[in-house]
């Protein structure tokens, strides 16, 4: 049976990169428990907008939970409080009637604050663009499966693929590391034969890359896996440390 809910926001207001921000109160009332998050975000910024005040700014687009765009602190959790979900996929009725709710945009050097909830996080496409993809010649769809893979691999590489790149990893590392983001990139690759031809090259790169972008170093926190909405594994990380090891010490890229 639907339920209503009302409740307290605290909700990050920030004009722009260089305005110093501020938390700022809104009530939302008789919100739908079978809203999603971000459907109550819209109820919000409704009533904000019917009172000549400014909506609040973030970021979504399929809203199921595919696309990585949406993501938010809830209170200090990225994402909010549910494992494997992403903030368009949180119902409201993991809230209680009369809660308070912290929203924050992600916090990362490396992710600057747009506006309000909204973060770029166009550092994450200049990873990829280093060295996230296949360019050899690989054929066409026939070719591909002719190839041998095996049962193993395969299931690795698809886990490791379903990483959205919603930026939770980085947001919730004490370190804002994005070590996970860039192990699930290399991993789904590199456990596939079409991308084992680039397999050192790439590793040098995107993690060379990733020091550039201003991202932090991994020290085992776990901090990344426990929020990941699509449930990525820090093994990704340790395959990616090993693939490094090997192309530092034995390839000809540098």
């Amino acid at each position: 049976m639907t339920k209503k809910i009302n409740l307290t926001l605290k909700v990050w207001r920030q004009k722009g990169p260089n305005d110093k921000g501020v938390m700022e109160t809104y009530s939302a009332q008789q919100i739908s428990t079978d809203m999603s998050f971000l459907e109550m975000l819209d109820i919000v910024n409704e009533d904000l907008t019917l009172s000549g005040k400014e909506p609040i700014a973030f970021d979504h687009d399929c809203r199921e939970g595919i696309c990585g765009m949406c993501g938010a602190m809830v209170n200090g959790r990225a994402h909010g409080p549910e494992k494997g979900t992403t903030l368009c996929q949180l119902h409201m009725r993991h809230f209680n009637d009369g809660d308070t709710i912290m929203i924050e945009p992600w916090r990362a050097m490396a992710f600057k604050v747009v506006k309000d909830l909204v973060v770029d996080r166009s550092a994450f496409d200049k990873i990829i663009a280093s060295g996230g993809y296949v360019s050899v010649n690989t054929g066409g769809a026939p070719d591909a499966n002719n190839i041998p893979v095996p049962a193993d691999d395969a299931e690795l590489a698809m886990d490791a693929a379903q990483c959205i790149g919603c930026g939770a990893c980085v947001a919730s590392c004490p370190n804002a590391s994005a070590m996970l983001f860039t192990s699930a990139k290399i991993s789904h690759l590199a456990l596939l034969p079409q991308g084992k031809v680039e397999a050192d090259k790439r590793v040098l790169a995107m993690l060379r890359c990733m020091d550039e972008q201003g991202f932090g170093n991994c020290s085992n926190e776990r901090e990344c896996e426990a929020e990941c909405p699509k449930e990525i594994n820090i093994t990704n990380i340790a395959r990616m440390n090993r693939g490094f090891l090997k192309a530092a010490l034995g390839s000809r890229y540098k």
